[in-house]
């Protein structure tokens, strides 16, 4: 998946677990509220500094917007997966 989106759809996921709206993650990141919309749209390319203001308005780590997740089959969309173990790791 692009970046952006990969950002976008974190982003999207952890402001609505969140509870917050865009108008407040832009308030309390210093960001506009278009800025914000355009990210969570996949139409921003956010610098560190940006993603370390956003993260910590949502209370997670920066890391959190980047990491790819997977969905389970009846998993819910704000669920993240963890990554499968390997055989070697169940003996």
């Amino acid at each position: 998946m692009e970046m952006r989106k990969l950002v976008g759809k974190n982003f999207a996921r952890l402001r609505a677990a969140s509870g917050l709206t865009q108008e407040r993650v832009a308030e309390l990141a210093n960001v506009s509220q278009q800025y914000i919309s355009d990210l969570e749209r996949g139409k921003r390319n956010p610098t560190v500094e940006t993603l370390s203001e956003i993260a910590k308005a949502l209370g997670v780590s920066h890391l959190e917007l980047v990491k790819p997740y997977e969905l389970e089959e009846g998993s819910q969309a704000n669920e993240p997966v963890p990554p499968s173990s390997s055989k070697s790791e169940e003996r």
